[in-house]
């Protein structure tokens, strides 16, 4: 079964290469212009195995969405990554105490990230077919 991963960014391009990258890789995907919208989402009922989020969005920032999530009961358990240009030790520091598992700077190599993805998320092991 694919994972499900809700990208959130209010860069177009950025989030439908990603969106189509990561489908290619076998995930099912979701996105989201800004945290407000992907907070709605999340209230609706849609819980994915992981949030890729950017910082500088508008309504709702990215730190600001982190700390909702992280305080809430529905969602704190969500592993988040935080996908951003924002390349300052002080930034990154804040996002990893605020609960992100990860924090990768704009531009980013997508590899890496599939990489952070599966570290964070694994595929379930199939043991019908060992």
């Amino acid at each position: 079964m694919s994972k499900h991963l809700l990208i959130i960014d209010d860069d177009d391009s950025l989030r439908t290469l990603l969106e189509l990258y990561l489908k290619k890789k076998g995930f099912k995907i979701s996105t989201m212009k800004d945290g407000m919208e992907a907070m709605f989402w999340l209230q609706e009922g849609n819980v994915p195995d992981l949030i890729i989020a950017d910082l500088g969005m508008p309504r709702l920032d990215g730190f600001e969405f982190l700390k909702n999530c992280k305080k809430s009961g529905f969602f704190r358990d969500i592993p988040i990554i935080m996908l951003t240009g924002m390349d300052r030790e002080e930034v990154k520091q804040k996002c990893l105490d605020l609960g992100a598992v990860t924090y990768l700077v704009k531009p980013f190599k997508f590899d890496e990230l599939v990489e952070k993805i599966y570290n964070t998320i694994p595929e379930e092991k199939d043991y019908n077919h060992v």
